[in-house]
């Protein structure tokens, strides 16, 4: 058995795509290994700002030898047949071929062996074939060549038991050498396998293992903080755009100055993080230090002085300009800026974001109404405030923070604390792991905000697609449905629809009804997704839906929680299957006698007896499930319906269905539709599995 060693070395990769790229190449070679028939052991990829590296363990040195039998005509047959056959397969005659006894008479069988071909052979075939395949989301073509890659490739290590495999890619042939780190050690390295190649790149400078890279970062900036009295607040997308970023991590502790320690800290850490990717730091109680950890990929004589002067200058360029529009902006009060958002454009044929603001205040307004609880003016105030920092030179120039210095700047202008609150918080939330307001001011704004989006790109046709959603509709979705559920609001989405249609005047194509319609479609497959995403079993939710017209996202999930309760029991399991076997009758003579059963039967044409029991009970039940419903009370229209079980076993243990009497088959096949037709009132059960 042996190794399989493979480096690609280029110019520096963006950190966003290398775990990417190491996990498609490591598929892409075990599936041409597989293909190929090599079996493997280990098989592990690494990827880091300059290489990706593969290595595989326990190849066998050569293909297993394969025997192919193909069958023949039989003894006797004509010589053309025969000779067909001998020469597809590449016999000379029919004394190279097996005569075996088979029970329909003797027959010719070619026996062709295929020995296995050297893995060195059949590895430079499957890793060629890997590097043309491996997908970039962004890749260029350099020099004269043809061959596109991420970066221009510069060398390729691939050894196979000790030996170079001859691969050759983008005119680029491997050999048995790399580099090292290359400010450090950019010598050229010769490597003889992959325990010689980790110690000699450790030796030069290089980690390859990117968790050993995220762990010497994380543990040693936690080191350096704690040495200050510092903490680390957690930043794992930083943390791993960082790892991409270095091949030998060296942290740092830099300094801001303390003229720009007035300027939010969210803007500091905002213009630390994306554009310097550095790690801002908190003290013992979680405030804002002037202490930061940046990352270098060099070591220094003088342990980073230079570093940290040289980033601090770069720092304080990039911090003055922050600071320059929090002055300036703070010396407009926000109500002035609202006017400006007509001049920016929310969408070329749903207006202006002045246009937006407007709706946004009539609409946020209209569902404080129905929530109640709250001052309305309060919530206008909130609407109308909401986009003007849009209008600030802190947002253009760090977009990521609109709300945030709305916030800000309303807190300045003295605006109540829980309209501030809501200029903040009414993009929220931005995805599942995004705080969901909880504040009514903050929640009507939000819904607001989401809801007209969504009631306008639908309003001109502007859906997503199966693949593209460019207005972000399906994330505005959850985002209702989750303030809705989280803030247990009892809304009619209906209405609310309607609410927000009319807002628009005359500028959406699609009428009040159709657009409804379609947006509850959209809202009930986002609400699948929701749950899915929770563990609700989908056949529930599925069930429930199939319930129709149903727009009060509370009370819907009261029904799939009642559902699932009442599926969890005894009763329920059993009256499940008593239900199907019932729909599962009504269906088949449905389709024998091309009529359907409606549920209508007179209790006189049914044999006394069991038949009529159920009859009489099943009268009782529905009077029951309907006050549950109309009460709300899920759980009680579920205990009603199990009351059915034990009548519905005793009518199949003693009633003929399909009675010789037309009419009591008639009544008794009437009865089962109706009691289905009963239970599809709380939940559609055909569409529950079990």
């Amino acid at each position: 058995m042996a190794e399989l060693l493979l480096e690609l070395l280029s110019e520096e990769i963006p950190a966003r795509m290398q775990a990417r790229a190491a996990g498609d190449l490591k598929r892409l070679i075990a599936d041409g290994l597989k293909g190929s028939g090599l079996s493997h052991g280990r098989l592990d990829a690494f990827a880091g700002p300059r290489r990706l590296t593969v290595v595989v363990g326990d190849l066998p040195t050569a293909q297993p030898d394969v025997t192919d039998e193909r069958k023949g005509p039989g003894v006797g047959a004509p010589e053309k047949a025969i000779a067909g056959f001998l020469k597809a397969n590449g016999l000379s005659s029919v004394d190279e071929a097996e005569v075996r006894d088979l029970p329909k008479g003797q027959f010719y069988f070619a026996v062709i062996e295929r020995k296995g071909r050297p893995a060195a052979d059949v590895l430079k075939d499957v890793i060629e074939t890997a590097l043309a395949a491996l997908p970039w989301p962004k890749s260029m073509r350099w020099a004269s060549g043809d061959v596109r890659w991420v970066r221009p490739l510069h060398g390729i290590l691939c050894l196979f038991d000790g030996a170079v495999v001859p691969v050759s890619y983008a005119d680029v042939s491997a050999g048995a050498e790399t580099v090292g780190h290359r400010f450090l050690a950019p010598d050229v390295i010769a490597v003889s396998g992959f325990d010689d190649y980790l110690k000699a790149l450790e030796a030069a400078k290089v980690v390859i293992d990117q968790d050993r890279r995220r762990a010497l970062i994380a543990d040693g900036i936690a080191k350096l903080a704690k040495a200050e009295g510092l903490s680390v607040p957690d930043d794992p997308g930083l943390l791993e755009e960082v790892t991409g970023l270095v091949e030998w991590p060296v942290p740092l502790l830099g300094t801001i100055d303390d003229t720009f320690m007035d300027v939010p800290p969210e803007v500091l850490t905002s213009a630390m993080r994306k554009h310097q990717k550095y790690f801002a730091l908190e003290t013992s109680d979680e405030a804002f230090s002037n202490r930061y950890a940046l990352v270098a990929n060099i070591e220094t004589p003088d342990n980073g002085k230079a570093i940290i002067a040289g980033n601090e200058r770069v720092l304080r360029a990039r911090l003055s300009d922050a600071k320059f529009f929090w002055d300036q902006d703070r010396q407009q009060k926000l109500e002035s800026r609202v006017d400006k958002l007509s001049e920016r454009v929310f969408q070329a044929d749903l207006g202006t974001v002045r246009d937006k603001v407007s709706r946004l205040e009539s609409l946020a307004a209209a569902l404080a109404e129905v929530i109640g609880g709250v001052d309305v003016a309060d919530v206008r105030r909130a609407a109308h405030l909401s986009k003007a920092d849009l209008s600030t030179g802190m947002v253009a120039e760090f977009p990521d923070l609109q709300g945030l210095m709305g916030r800000y700047y309303a807190e300045q202008d003295k605006e109540p604390a829980t309209v501030c609150a809501a200029i903040a918080e009414h993009y929220s939330p931005l995805g599942p792991s995004d705080t969901c307001p909880s504040a009514t001011i903050s929640v009507c704004v939000a819904l607001a905000d989401k809801i007209d989006t969504l009631v306008g790109f639908f309003g001109i046709d502007q859906k997503p697609t199966g693949s593209k959603d460019p207005y972000a509709l399906r994330r505005a979705a959850l985002g209702v449905i989750r303030l809705i559920l989280e803030n247990n609001l009892r809304l009619t989405l209906a209405d609310v629809f309607a609410t927000a249609h009319s807002a628009y005047g005359k500028a959406l194509k699609a009428n009040q009804a159709t657009l409804s319609s379609d947006l509850l479609t959209f809202f009930a497959d986002r609400l699948k997704v929701y749950l899915k995403d929770r563990g609700a079993r989908h056949d529930l939710i599925a069930a429930v839906f199939a319930v129709g017209g149903e727009d009060d996202l509370v009370r819907l999930m009261s029904r799939v929680k009642a559902l699932e309760a009442f599926l969890s029991s005894d009763d329920g399991s059993n009256l499940l299957t008593a239900y199907k076997r019932a729909a599962n009758i009504v269906r088949i003579e449905e389709k024998k006698d091309k009529a359907a059963f409606a549920g209508e039967f007179e209790v006189s044409a049914l044999e006394k007896g069991e038949a009529q029991d159920l009859a009489a009970g099943l009268g009782a039940i529905e009077s029951d499930v309907k006050a549950a419903l109309s009460g709300e009370d899920f759980a009680a229209a579920m205990s009603a319906l199990a009351t059915l079980r034990q009548p519905l076993d005793v009518f199949f243990d003693k009633v003929t269905v399909n009675a010789d009497d037309a009419a009591v088959r008639s009544a008794n096949l009437n009865l089962l539709a109706r009691i289905g037709q009963t239970m599809d009132q709380v939940a559609v059960f055909s569409n529950v599995e079990g």
